[in-house]
């Protein structure tokens, strides 16, 4: 199991705003939450991007805009322009869903060439590809891994939250896949301190979830209590 102080613990959370009834200032009081206890990153829509850069300006949590959100069918320029203006309004990292109609249809170069363009499109900006992994067996999901690789991806994430979540072995088969050369994010599903941790030494090196707040309250009972 890895071992990491609270610190580090929380610098590997990427906390959701992604709920569809989600009201902004919901999500700036959660910010703010979130840059007092370290968190690595708030992950919020594209129209909240704007707002949450002005809010965590010159702070060390970083701001994640979700591209082409929650299925990744959208139209590639309508993406690429999602991508551009989420960079201009302050984004330091993109997560971009890869488009699951397409993989499911097997026309993997469209969906190369369509991650290939929002990619170009950050401007050097950190991009994790969303695969979906619980939509997928093992082959499916190497082929994604690949096919984000290969688009320039810097990360490969698991899931969206909305079609099921992260498991160890498919997290396991993504860092098996992608070795060192990209990162690895796993995210839906992971409500608490175990499952986290478990996720971790799986192969994550960041982790998406909403319930950033318990998952540290159970560090504290369990380290400190």
């Amino acid at each position: 199991m890895v071992e990491l102080d609270r610190k580090e613990l929380a610098s590997k959370i990427e906390h959701a705003f992604l709920k569809p009834d989600a009201e902004i200032g919901v999500i700036e009081r959660g910010c703010r939450a979130a840059e007092e206890a370290g968190i690595g990153a708030v992950v919020v829509q594209p129209c909240h991007v704007r707002a949450v850069s002005s809010l965590l300006e010159s702070s060390p949590t970083k701001v994640v805009a979700v591209i082409g959100f929650p299925m990744g069918g959208t139209y590639t320029e309508a993406k690429v322009l999602e991508a551009r203006m989420a960079v201009e309004e302050g984004a330091d990292e993109l997560d971009l869903v890869m488009n699951l109609s397409l993989f499911a249809s097997g026309r993997y170069q469209e969906v190369q060439e369509d991650l290939e363009k929002v990619i170009q499109a950050s401007h050097g900006r950190p991009v994790k590809v969303i695969l979906e992994t619980s939509l997928w067996d093992e082959g499916a999901i190497v082929k994604g891994c690949h096919i984000a690789r290969d688009a320039g991806a810097s990360f490969v994430k698991s899931s969206t939250g909305f079609f099921g979540g992260a498991e160890e072995w498919s997290v396991r088969l993504m860092r098996k896949t992608v070795g060192n050369r990209m990162g690895v994010k796993a995210s839906g599903g992971i409500k608490d301190l175990s499952k986290m941790l478990a996720m971790l030494s799986a192969g994550a090196d960041r982790i998406g979830t909403s319930s950033t707040f318990e998952i540290l309250d159970q560090w504290d009972k369990r380290f400190k209590g």
